[in-house]
């Protein structure tokens, strides 16, 4: 589906508890196909977010706003042979994700606030230039968890856990020796998301109703940085 000019997927995200969690992956197991991603039983997903010095990612999420854009690096299993700068964008209950690949030098460049680099790269780049010198856009906050990762081809829907999701203490570089995370969300309870595009399948549909789960407005980097407040 577009929506002006990019590709835009549906995304629901839900809390469920670890007995749930369990119940749904063994069902996912057997009637979909584990992501091309997935090493075992998943992977680390680390990411640094950004925010400006109106703390407009925090505030417009709080406020519910349905057009809003969130950007961060983000790289898995804290190696640094992919590293990622990307975009979200919300329109609604639609998501799109712009991306391009940064270098380790290019990660650290970003983090010692040197940004000039981007004006050689691509739309995403150059418009996070434009964004830190307006608004003093700037890492604030390194967000991980683990994760796994299913995939219907019919519908291209992927269905993802979220496990452990955690908050950087102080250093916000995930490649640093003084990279140090604490615990945001409570043992036990599991962040599921899922995103598709035109439909859901009749059988994930089945699989759903196996287990009560309520939709709910979830934000890792607000739960994250609310979490981080209490310990400041």
């Amino acid at each position: 589906m577009k929506y002006l000019g990019r590709t835009v997927r549906h995304e629901i995200k839900y809390y469920i508890c670890e007995r749930d969690y369990f119940n749904l992956r063994k069902l996912l197991q057997v009637i979909a196909e584990p992501d091309v991603n997935m090493k075992e039983e998943g992977y680390l997903v680390s990411s640094v977010y950004f925010d400006d010095i109106y703390h407009s990612a925090l505030e417009e999420k709080r406020a519910g706003v349905q057009f809003r854009k969130k950007y961060r690096l983000r790289c898995y299993n804290r190696e640094d042979k992919l590293i990622r700068l990307e975009c979200k964008q919300k329109y609604g209950d639609y998501t799109a994700k712009e991306s391009e690949e940064f270098n380790r030098t290019e990660y650290d460049a970003i983090l010692k606030d040197e940004y000039d680099f981007l004006l050689e790269k691509g739309n995403i780049c150059r418009e996070l230039y434009a964004v830190h010198h307006s608004r003093l856009l700037k890492p604030v906050i390194a967000v991980e968890y683990f994760r796994e990762a299913y995939i219907f081809k019919v519908g291209n829907v992927r269905i993802t856990f979220d496990k452990g999701i955690s908050f950087s203490i102080g250093d916000y570089d995930v490649f640093s020796e003084y990279y140090s995370v604490c615990r945001a969300l409570q043992t036990g309870v599991v962040v599921m998301e899922v995103k598709y595009d035109e439909f859901l399948p009749s059988a994930f549909l089945q699989t759903l109703r196996s287990v009560t789960i309520d939709r709910c407005a979830i934000s890792k980097y607000t739960m994250c940085l609310n979490e981080k407040g209490r310990y400041m």
